[in-house]
């Protein structure tokens, strides 16, 4: 008798505690089983102006973007209507415009995103240059910038397209044409 009633005592004790756990299931919601972090912005520049010195303290680099959007998560920057100069030491500066761009959390990439154009002025012992392209990539520590895409080159009155380029815009200036080098030189008598 005693172990019967030890028996009813334990299942009543068991129904109750699997009562408390049904309930207590259906009162709290269940978190999702994974939460990605959100791509938020956190602050936001309008009229951007920044000028990066070299070591003897002239203008090494110089960004200006109509807007600048920072998100938080990953430290990445887009840029609207950027347009970078790449400063030479006694030769005119490079000037990199385009439509869009993002820049890294780290400030090694700079993806200059839609029409891109690329110009130096002339001066003596330099010839003018201006290169149009799409979807360029830029490492700004290195002077470095390439692309995939289709490349017009003008130096007065040459010509030369092709498809993918890499250039070094420090001494010694290196430019790489990839593919489908086509040129047109003019002759002065």
């Amino acid at each position: 008798m005693i172990e019967q009633k030890n028996l009813m005592i334990g299942g009543i004790l068991l129904l109750l505690v699997a009562g408390t756990l049904w309930l207590a299931r259906q009162s709290t919601p269940e978190a999702p089983a994974y939460t990605a972090q959100e791509h938020r912005v956190d602050y936001y520049l309008e009229g951007v102006d920044s000028t990066l010195m070299d070591l003897s303290g002239r203008p090494g680099k110089r960004l200006v973007a109509e807007r600048m959007t920072h998100f938080m998560d990953d430290d990445s920057t887009e840029l609207q209507l950027p347009r970078l100069t790449l400063y030479d030491l006694d030769r005119p500066p490079w000037r990199v415009n385009s439509e869009t761009g993002w820049l890294s959390g780290d400030g090694e990439v700079l993806l200059l995103q839609g029409a891109v154009k690329i110009d130096r002025s002339a001066a003596p012992g330099v010839r003018p240059m201006h290169i149009t392209t799409h979807d360029l990539r830029v490492q700004p520590r290195d002077n470095y910038v390439e692309t995939d895409a289709d490349v017009i080159a003008r130096s007065n009155e040459d010509r030369i397209d092709a498809k993918g380029m890499q250039i070094w815009l420090q001494q010694p200036i290196r430019i790489k044409l990839l593919a489908n080098v086509r040129g047109r030189y003019e002759v002065n008598p």
